[in-house]
């Protein structure tokens, strides 16, 4: 997880209401155009928290006859929330740089700040943040400017400006202006819409009328050859990078020509004349190979050279292309802006029908293998050849006519590339009926190899339920669950056997049924319990995520001075309070066996160590070289100017710790004597990168490759406790955290 924008960014990632594109002067970026029945600002929204008032004020004002005013409530006040209130200004003009002035006055301000906050957007979301937390404007101040500012670049669509108070108290906020390079943004030049001759072509937009039926194994091999040169071309030919063409219907288009070939020569003739077709290749003058030494892994590209396989021609072309590939900008995919994992752009997801015909399933099947060969950074650590994996594919493909059994093969091969972050995203309808979509109100998690009852997602449902904590799951309407385990490994995308059986835990007792039988060993006796099922907004599934309470505070003190951090309830602005609390304790468990709440590698690190440390270096797509992995410098923890804590450091993880929590982990174990204890976490890190399937799919990958500094694995291998400790049967039913009595444990010890 390497993006280090501070964690209100993501708060703040929620657009506001969407208005059409004004001229400079109707933006009421004055707030003297007023809705007074909302008695708000027209045009702007503010996030509707019962935390927070936000109104206009026309009795305290900087200059014309209203201000914006913004005041925590203090009966609903929890130092958690913070008011926001937004205007949004599509990007209708250029310019390098963007700068926000206005006017702030306070009173009272405290446990956090007040401040403007602007946001620029491009088409995959934030750009930049500034939020003015560093200027740490607090307690009572009279009317004062300020101004704050990002880049502007070619890819901004959309700016969001506003005032934001993340702490208690009352901000006014008044005649904010906006200019772009230091000009009035009246004055900017329009921006030059770029338009692709891709976007014209929609000939296939609702289906292919390609049928896939009864292939022969030629066939299979003429469409995997297919698959490989579509997905080579697609990103390496620079005219298909300039979006002169739309490569699915170029893909559709020549499909039936390969189908009909007759043999390899003939299949090899018409890949030939359709490269051929898309113009000639300048030569690159730029196009060299990386040095060695920087190269974490290279492209998959030995098949260009297998004359026997391609023929001389193609082969030659494809060889030049590599030589000559494209250098600029891609249609297709480019880097996150600040972080280098891949964006894939423009990929139509032909939402209608959901089930995609034949040609459409090929597509899809094409469109991931691709992405993944050529962008996904622990190819290398899939487990088999990737390469084998798409002719295999191809007839399950084509024969997934249903809406189901479309899904489920996506979902296969999603699993092959051993990536918790892989899965299928969203409000899948077809895939939450095939699991089920009502819940028995029990947490189930595999302890000593067992499905065992470890929690309830219901305060009164699940102990109704007759189930106790502790509970060995041994059948589920009749079904063995190591049966049922073996059935579904296919069908759970995880990156080691510990988060895949996480995973399956999870849906072990769904069913579209509001009654399921199970099987139940107690004591040394097995018998059946018949429980309900209810829907899933009647749970708290958070608890999956390790998080009971997200109210909770995230620091306590544990018996024998003894601290405590949870940074699934963690929050920025209490952290150094927190700290200074904690300075002179024996020690501090910092628990990770849940999502951080906030991003803290850096800002909870230089509480603890006395000088920076290397932790972590990563590997990054070129879209320039698709498939190649270049590594980057090390990165370190900071060292506090003050003098460091103390006391013992200990981590606690386990399965449920994946990305964020894997990353700020290894941050943590720099901090000298640190010690990690429990099990082996998710070993899914790095920043995910979207992928959309036609029938309108959603999954991911992890877009970067994350690395201890002398280039270890994190990627399916997990972060590896220094102490290992796993929850027992016996302690869940004594309802004890053994993992934590052992981080205890570690500390007291001389």
């Amino acid at each position: 997880m390497k993006n280090s924008f501070l964690s209100l960014a993501l708060l703040l990632a929620a657009p506001a209401v969407a208005q059409a594109q004004a001229p400079a002067t109707a933006l009421n970026l004055d707030l003297e155009r007023v809705n007074h029945q909302t008695n708000s600002p027209v045009g702007w929204t503010s996030a509707p928290r019962p935390e927070y008032q936000v109104a206009i004020d026309s009795l305290t004002r900087h200059d014309g006859r209203y201000a914006l005013r913004m005041q925590s409530t203090t009966a609903n006040w929890d130092g958690k929330a913070f008011g926001v209130s937004t205007l949004r200004i599509p990007v209708s003009f250029q310019g390098k740089t963007v700068k926000l002035t206005g006017y702030l006055k306070t009173e009272k301000v405290d446990k956090g700040y007040a401040g403007l906050w602007l946001r620029v957007d491009g088409e995959d979301g934030m750009l930049g943040l500034n939020n003015m937390s560093k200027e740490n404007v607090h307690g009572t101040t009279d009317w004062k400017a300020y101004t704050i500012s990002l880049p502007l670049g070619d890819q901004a669509q959309t700016i969001y400006v506003g005032g934001l108070l993340p702490g208690s108290g009352t901000m006014w906020l008044d005649q904010l202006s906006l200019t772009v390079d230091d000009q009035p943004l009246a004055q900017a030049p329009p921006k030059a819409v770029k338009h692709y001759k891709a976007e014209q072509d929609t000939a296939f937009r609702h289906g292919s009328g390609i049928a896939l039926d009864n292939l022969s194994k030629a066939q299979i091999e003429n469409l995997a050859v297919l698959g490989r040169v579509w997905g080579f071309v697609k990103y390496y030919h620079p005219a298909v990078a300039r979006g002169d063409y739309n490569w699915d219907a170029e893909m559709l288009r020549i499909l039936p020509k390969v189908l009909a070939a007759k043999t390899t020569a003939e299949r090899n003739a018409v890949l030939s004349a359709w490269l051929t077709g898309l113009g000639p290749v300048p030569a690159c003058a730029t196009c060299r190979e990386p040095k060695a030494d920087e190269v974490r892994l290279q492209a998959d590209l030995a098949w260009l050279t297998d004359k026997s396989q391609l023929g001389p021609a193609l082969s030659q072309q494809l060889t030049y292309l590599r030589q000559n590939r494209n250098q600029d900008s891609n249609y297709y995919v480019r880097s996150a802006p600040n972080v280098g994992n891949p964006l894939f752009v423009h990929e139509e997801v032909y939402a209608q029908p959901a089930t995609p015909d034949a040609g459409l399933r090929l597509l899809a099947l094409y469109r991931y293998w691709n992405m993944i060969e050529y962008f996904f950074p622990y190819r290398y650590a899939i487990g088999e050849d990737w390469q084998k994996v798409l002719p295999e594919f191809i007839p399950q493909f084509a024969a997934a006519r249903t809406d189901e059994q479309y899904r489920l093969a996506a979902l296969v091969i999603i699993a092959r590339i051993h990536d918790t972050h892989a899965n299928v995203y969203g409000s899948d309808k077809i895939l939450a009926a095939y699991k089920g979509t009502l819940h028995a109100p029990v947490q189930v998690r595999f302890v000593e190899g067992q499905a065992v009852v470890t929690d309830y997602f219901h305060e009164t449902l699940g102990p109704a339920t007759g189930l106790q904590k502790g509970d060995v799951v041994l059948a589920v309407d009749g079904v063995k669950v190591t049966d049922l385990i073996k059935a579904r490994q296919p069908l759970t995308p995880a990156s080691n056997e510990p988060t895949q059986l996480r995973n399956m835990a999870r849906d072990l007792l769904r069913g579209n049924t509001d009654k399921t039988t199970l099987l139940i060993r107690r004591a040394g006796r097995d018998f059946p319990v018949t429980i309900g099922r209810v829907p899933a907004a009647q749970l708290n599934l958070g608890l999956n995520n390790g998080t009971p309470d997200p109210k909770a505070p995230f620091w306590k003190l544990l018996p024998d001075n003894v601290g405590y951090l949870s940074l699934g309830t963690i929050r920025q602005a209490e952290l150094p309070e927190a700290m200074a609390k904690l300075k002179n304790t024996k020690g501090l468990v910092i628990d990770i066996r849940n999502y951080p709440a906030e991003f803290v590698v850096f800002s909870l690190t230089k509480y603890l160590s006395g000088k920076p440390v290397p932790f972590v270096r990563f590997s990054e797509p070129q879209p320039d070289y698709p498939g190649v992995f270049l590594s980057t410098p090390v990165t370190s923890v900071p060292g506090t100017q003050d003098a460091p804590y103390a006391g013992k450091v200990v981590i606690l993880v386990n399965e449920l710790s994946q990305s964020q929590s894997e990353y700020t982990t290894m941050a943590l174990r720099a901090v000298p004597g640190a010690k990690v204890v429990g099990s082996t976490t998710a070993g899914a890190d790095g920043n995910v990168s979207t992928i959309m399937l036609p029938g309108n799919i959603t999954t991911m990958i992890s877009g970067i490759g994350v690395y201890y500094p002398d280039g270890r694995e994190t990627q399916r291998v997990g972060i590896v406790p220094d102490v290992v400790v796993q929850p027992t049967i016996a302690g869940i039913q004594a309802g004890r955290d053994e993992v934590l009595e052992r981080a205890v444990q570690l500390i007291e010890a001389k």
